[in-house]
């Protein structure tokens, strides 16, 4: 299994962030640009949450109010599950299972250095599976 670190080589590093104080709404356009279910929330150069579309989902329609006028603050899960980046895809997947999350960031020496999504342990184990089946298929037909 891959380590968070050999993934985010392959995928890259790029962090989508948030101010607190911005609104629902705003997370929501940019999420939508970005084509990605979360955003870290900083305020200044610290992690204080991440807001996903199930908060958005979630918490607005409890909210009763319109997106525009909820902070990120009022939705945003404050409790972050982060994950080093030498964790293996294994741990990760379990770690996301377990706490029903779908985004964990790649914190290194208290910095925020990526994220991975279970996509992209998805895609990790099934790439992995796939590499497996060819090696196998080459050994039961003598070619190794």
């Amino acid at each position: 299994m891959k380590t968070v670190r050999q993934l985010l080589q392959g995928k890259g590093n790029e962090v989508s962030t948030i101010a607190p104080d911005a609104t629902a709404y705003d997370a929501m356009i940019l999420m939508a640009e970005k084509n990605i279910g979360a955003l870290l929330v900083f305020d200044g150069r610290t992690l204080v949450g991440i807001i996903s579309e199930r908060d958005i989902a979630r918490k607005i329609y409890l909210l009763e109010q319109p997106a525009r006028q909820i902070p990120v603050n009022e939705i945003m899960t404050r409790q972050v599950v982060c994950v080093g980046p030498e964790r293996t895809n294994e741990e990760c997947m379990a770690l996301i299972t377990d706490k029903r999350i779908r985004h964990l960031p790649v914190l290194e020496d208290g910095r925020v250095v990526g994220i991975i999504s279970i996509g992209d342990l998805v895609k990790d184990t099934i790439s992995e599976q796939r590499f497996i089946i060819e090696q196998l298929e080459q050994y039961i037909k003598g070619e190794r």
